[in-house]
Formats: structure tokens, C-alpha cells, sequence
């Protein structure tokens, strides 16, 4: 990745677009030629089962998204709950259930134990990122926009 980028950031992976710059870097690392270069696809075949880089893509970055979920939850002293939204998220959903999501998300050493009682959320309804968006305004939770 650090062969596209000068500087990586997680928000620069951690939005829609970053599951093309993690598919094409797994694709790099195992020597595979990408299937698609597109994100839509790489979400369609990840989610059918039918091309293996493309749902470890999925699942990296549902892990990830649980590391980088538990260290903001952690910094903002969120504890009403994480709601996460955005565009890919909440297609993600049944990668979301096998994920590392919730134990990455919790594997916090000494605050593990605040953390786990955090609830997470992925934000479903349209338009409903503004409601998440006003309860961590009101100091009740964090809202994370994966978009």
C-alpha cells in the first residue's frame, strides 16, 4: 500500500474505497492478478463466496474496522454506543457476524473490560447516520462514517 501512498492513514482504508487499496494489496502479497477493479464488485464477490481474495478482503477490513471502532470508542469515552454508518458498512453485515469485528473491537489489554460494554451498531435505515451523528453530539455514543 506504501507503494501507492506517501502517507497511509486508517481513514484513507477505513472508507468505501479502502476495500480497493486492501484487495489490491492482498492480491499483490498472494501474486493474484485482481478480478475487478471495481469496489461494487469486489463487495459482490466477497459476499458470494465466489472469489476467496475478495471476502478476505471483507473480513480485513471488518477487523480493522473493529480495532480502529474500540480505540475511538476508547478516546471519546464513548459508552451509550458505537454506531457506524456510511455507505459499505451495512452491506457488510454477514461479513460483520464471522468477523474479528467485536473481539478486536474489545482487545483493548486493562480496558477491555469498558469496552465490552460498549454496544455497536450499524446504521441501516437511510438517512439515519444524522440521528447517530446527534446522539454522539449529545455525548451518548460515537458515530463513525465508514463513507
Amino acid at each position: 500500500m506504501l507503494r501507492d501512498y506517501q502517507r497511509l492513514s486508517i481513514e484513507r482504508v477505513l472508507q468505501g474505497k479502502g476495500l480497493l487499496i486492501l484487495y489490491k494489496a492482498l492480491c499483490t502479497i498472494k501474486g493474484e492478478t485482481p478480478a475487478t477493479g471495481e469496489i461494487a464488485r469486489i463487495t459482490e464477490l466477497g459476499l458470494g463466496d465466489s472469489n476467496a481474495t475478495c471476502r478476505e478482503t471483507l473480513t480485513l477490513y471488518c477487523n480493522m474496522l473493529g480495532s480502529v471502532a474500540g480505540d475511538m470508542a476508547l478516546a471519546f469515552g464513548a459508552r451509550g454506543g458505537v454506531y457506524i454508518g456510511g455507505g459499505i458498512t451495512p452491506r457488510l453485515l454477514k461479513i460483520l457476524a464471522y468477523s474479528n469485528f467485536r473481539q478486536r473491537f474489545e482487545n483493548k489489554g486493562r480496558m477491555r473490560p469498558y469496552n465490552r460494554a460498549i454496544p455497536c451498531f450499524v446504521i441501516t435505515a437511510p438517512l439515519r447516520a444524522l440521528d447517530g451523528l446527534i446522539t454522539a453530539m449529545q455525548g451518548r455514543g460515537l458515530f463513525i462514517d465508514t463513507d
